[in-house]
């Protein structure tokens, strides 16, 4: 095992990233972006360019643009320029996952108003539409334990002082 000064296993890391990109694209993630924050994820930095993304993953220039226009759009990175310099820097927020978690409000709003439009298309009296409130229901119960979930979790952090 070859450890650096922080701990880390060097020769873990790319198996490790690898491995977590499979996690998310159980989740729904597309691969390639996967990967890419993956990668991120695990630099200690959290910043990495498009030419260092490509050299660490062994992927194309085209398939690393593809990925991170992705992980933009969707919000799990954002896109800095370099000062002094043409090259655009890739990071992950320290945070994603409260981040992302916050913008699933977003989507439950829409979800919630979907399913309410599906119920009344559909009938609640329908073994559909009972489905369909079902997961109306679901929703409604997620959007309202969102808050204090988060707030619990501020609170967790703020307790380990991070």
């Amino acid at each position: 095992m070859t450890q650096t000064r922080a701990g880390r296993d060097e020769q873990a890391v790319r198996p490790f990233i690898e491995r977590f990109a499979s996690v998310l694209v159980e989740a729904g993630i597309p691969p390639m972006p996967a990967r890419v924050f993956s990668a991120l994820l695990v630099t200690d930095s959290g910043r990495l360019t498009a030419a260092e993304l490509a050299a660490l993953l062994g992927a194309s220039p085209a398939a690393i643009s593809g990925a991170v226009r992705y992980l933009g759009q969707v919000g799990m990175i954002s896109r800095e320029r370099e000062p002094g310099s043409r090259r655009d820097v890739y990071l992950v927020l320290d945070d994603i996952w409260y981040e992302v978690s916050v913008r699933q409000d977003q989507v439950l709003a829409r979800w919630v108003s979907a399913a309410r439009d599906g119920v009344e298309v559909l009938g609640p009296r329908t073994p559909a539409g009972k489905r369909v409130a079902d997961s109306l229901d679901f929703f409604l119960f997620l959007e309202q334990e969102m808050p204090a979930l988060l707030e619990r979790w501020r609170a967790h952090r703020a307790a380990r002082g991070t």
